[in-house]
């Protein structure tokens, strides 16, 4: 369903084209994760729902995939007006 948003995302992954947020990072601390597990859970996870940010209005994406481990774990990110892929927050379901 949205397969073209996820490629876009994974292109980002691969060129190194992403910011984490402040927020993603304590988060991915304090879950034990390491950038290694968000970026594979984006280059092989699945878009499982689409959220409209209730302050920007932006789109944001939850992807649903797994870390290095085979753990499974969410990623929640949009795509930046700027062209950057920015991770706002991850955690273990």
């Amino acid at each position: 369903m949205f397969e073209r948003i996820l490629k876009e995302m994974r292109d980002k992954i691969r060129e190194r084209e992403y910011v984490m947020a402040i927020h993603a990072e304590e988060e991915m601390n304090n879950d034990c994760l390491s950038i290694y597990d968000i970026e594979r859970c984006i280059l092989t996870g699945k878009i499982v729902e689409r959220q409209k940010d209730k302050v920007t209005a932006e789109w944001k994406y939850r992807i649903n995939g797994q870390m290095v481990d085979d753990s499974e774990v969410d990623v929640i990110a949009k795509l930046s007006p700027t062209g950057k892929l920015v991770i706002i927050t991850v955690y273990v379901p």
